[in-house]
């Protein structure tokens, strides 16, 4: 098998059901930022912390998932989709992380140690794939799980932006206003 097949070449795609549209069309723009998403937190690993990083790959794992999900406007039982459960697992780690962080008291800037860093910018990259999964879903019926994946996965980010920024001595500044 070749990487290039030349098929894309007239700037059409093919989905998960073989329907060919523009590489340009909302589904195509919602499962490309949700891979540039898995690309970025791909960046940040290894953080140095075990548990952040086994949480980072089965987020990677994850949002693999969530692309076949909106790649495939006729999803079968037995398809790769978005669930709760994935929903539920986010919060139940950014529970146990809040633990372990001061509650915060303001916005904070972007920023701390390089994976902190870096997990910020998966964060902002996240929202971008939700809002083009939301205008995805003013068009056609998608899986409504993806977009509250997506929404609580960039909770998730900023929440493991603080903590690994804590784990190495990073301070969280407030903006100046």
């Amino acid at each position: 098998m070749t990487i290039y097949t030349g098929r894309g070449d007239e700037g059409q795609t093919d989905l998960r059901t073989m329907d060919r549209v523009s590489k340009t069309n909302p589904r195509i723009e919602a499962y490309g930022t949700v891979d540039e998403v898995n690309a970025t937190v791909g960046r940040v690993r290894p953080t140095g912390h075990e548990d952040v990083d086994e949480q980072l790959r089965a987020i990677q794992n994850h949002l693999h998932v969530v692309q076949a999900d909106l790649a495939n406007p006729e999803p079968d039982a037995d398809d790769p989709q978005m669930t709760h459960e994935r929903v539920e697992q986010l919060e139940e780690w950014m529970d146990a992380h809040d633990e372990e962080l001061d509650p915060l008291q303001s916005f904070i800037l972007p920023g701390g140690g390089d994976s902190g860093a870096r997990l910020h910018h998966a964060r902002a990259v996240c929202r971008r794939a939700e809002r083009r999964a939301v205008a995805l879903a003013g068009e056609e019926e998608i899986n409504e799980q993806t977009v509250t994946y997506l929404n609580r996965l960039s909770d998730a980010l900023f929440t493991l932006a603080r903590v690994v920024n804590q784990r190495d001595g990073a301070s969280e500044e407030a903006p100046d206003y």
